[in-house]
């Protein structure tokens, strides 16, 4: 029997597994059964009402697919009053995803939504289609440290930054979200990116530019996962482009401690569970007893030993 169990900061889950921000809703309970996930993660909510950005929102691309949704919500207080009551039927941890256009409502977010059945925070500060100080934030350390400082004083909520990998230095960011006060961060949301269309010479997206997800980004991914890594003691949740066991695997393997999927949701909506039963099967096939071993255990390569003897001469 593998132990799947993890945890993230104070945190529990019952496996590494749990679904991205924007690509889930307690409708996939008629799908798969919810209390299988390692945790549910809830479309990222603003304070007002948001209609979105305009169509076209979503474009299909070879290594995934392009999207400018423009985090449409029906606002915190339906949240609070409709949709939380929907995830409370449901045993894993809640992850409430908000958003907010200025570090002082952040905090009040952050605030607002530490409600029973509230189990942890992602704070979405890295929409690859907002700019600096319209809610992405995480594209500069100064900023990431000043709203990650003010939610974590707004709260006692578990609290994870959600990051760009459309920032120069991404970990620079990473430490300036942990020496705020983040508990954990999810790297990261998508690419910012360009498709056009080739008949009308326009942008295939209403909004111009969209965020790319979906397989063809994980191995950007997972670099910056392994970077991340190195640079902060917090945990780290990958997110980008998982289709397969194998694609947790590498995460964890470099640094990993959790996944967050995204684009599969769309393409197979079963596809979550699968790998959950995939992962057990693949620690047994290797000898794992728990799967949390896994987390930074990538090696050296080429192997220290054999690239320093080649150094050497000596073969």
């Amino acid at each position: 029997m593998v132990d799947l169990s993890v945890n993230i900061g104070s945190l529990a889950l019952a496996n590494p597994v749990m679904p991205a921000s924007g690509t889930f809703s307690a409708e996939f309970s008629q799908v798969i059964d919810l209390n299988r996930l390692g945790a549910l993660v809830a479309k990222t909510v603003s304070r007002p009402y948001r209609a979105g950005n305009p169509p076209p929102r979503v474009s299909e691309i070879h290594a995934g697919m392009i999207n400018s949704i423009g985090l449409p919500t029906k606002g915190l207080k339906y949240f609070l009053d409709v949709q939380l009551a929907e995830y409370k039927r449901f045993k894993p941890p809640l992850v409430c995803s908000i958003s907010a256009e200025t570090i002082e409502d952040f905090a009040n977010m952050a605030r607002d939504v530490s409600v029973p059945g509230v189990d942890a925070i992602e704070i979405n500060i890295s929409c690859p289609t907002r700019k600096p100080g319209g809610g992405n934030f995480a594209l500069n350390e100064e900023h990431t440290y000043k709203v990650v400082k003010e939610c974590r004083a707004a709260t006692g909520k578990p609290l994870w930054a959600k990051l760009s990998p459309n920032a120069g230095e991404i970990t620079a960011v990473a430490e300036a979200a942990e020496k705020g006060g983040a508990d954990a961060l999810t790297v990261s949301n998508t690419i910012l990116g360009l498709k056009i269309n080739t008949d009308t010479f326009r942008s295939c997206i209403g909004n111009g530019y969209g965020g790319i997800s979906g397989p063809g980004i994980k191995p950007i991914i997972v670099r910056m996962v392994n970077e991340c890594s190195k640079a902060v003691k917090i945990p780290i949740i990958g997110c980008g482009g998982i289709m397969q066991v194998e694609d947790v695997v590498e995460y964890m393997l470099a640094g990993a401690t959790a996944v967050e999927i995204g684009f599969l949701n769309f393409r197979n909506p079963t596809g979550m569970i699968a790998i959950i039963d995939g992962l057990e099967k693949w620690c047994q096939g290797r000898g794992y007893q728990r799967v949390a071993d896994l987390t930074g255990a990538m090696l050296d390569h080429p192997p220290r030993d054999t690239y320093e003897a080649g150094m050497m001469g000596i073969s």
